[in-house]
């Protein structure tokens, strides 16, 4: 496993990165955008009254992405939600290296597609400095998700982090990668 590379990381090294220098006319191999990490978060606000959700969800998440999930705690009380500070309330997993272009892979040609009415992702979510983000309502169009199993379905967060400066080159990026954008 030692000498293991991801398809779409060969892919990446082999076309994509080429493609890119020569769209963008960049004057060295270092300024082309490369995807640094994935992170993957579900919010489970039900979680303050029943524990067994959190770990459900966090059964969940390590089953999609191949990695364990930790559990993430809420930053400041609300009154209004019964949110005390430093309650469970999510969990999450940052994806770097294989397992990230492997996750990729899968979200990309397997899940994805997989959505009920699927038109694309709209192209709204990047943030200005070349990262993207979007949502999934369902995490059972993972195919690792035994859905007789499912506690509740529950939405994730997905937030791809790039070494791109501005938004179109995040964009012909994730394009490359054939990330289903909405025309």
């Amino acid at each position: 496993m030692a000498n293991y590379i991801p398809r779409l990381k060969k892919v990446y090294n082999d076309t994509i990165a080429k493609e890119l220098y020569k769209e963008f006319n960049y004057t060295t191999p270092m300024q082309i955008p490369a995807i640094k990490k994935i992170i993957v978060s579900m919010g489970v606000g039900e979680a303050l009254t029943n524990k067994k959700l959190l770990d459900a969800a966090v059964t969940d998440l390590t089953q999609i992405t191949g990695q364990k999930a930790v559990k993430t705690r809420a930053k400041k009380s609300i009154a209004n939600f019964k949110l005390r500070e430093g309650a469970e309330v999510g969990v999450m997993v940052t994806l770097r290296g294989a397992t990230m272009y492997e996750f990729l892979d899968r979200l990309i040609n397997v899940a994805l597609p997989r959505v009920k009415d699927f038109r694309g992702i709209k192209a709204t979510g990047f943030d200005g400095h070349g990262n993207f983000s979007f949502g999934i309502t369902e995490q059972i169009i993972f195919p690792e998700i035994d859905f007789d199993k499912i506690t509740k379905i529950a939405g994730m967060n997905i937030t791809v982090v790039t070494s791109a400066k501005t938004d179109a080159e995040a964009k012909a990026l994730l394009t490359k990668f054939n990330m289903p954008f909405r025309k």
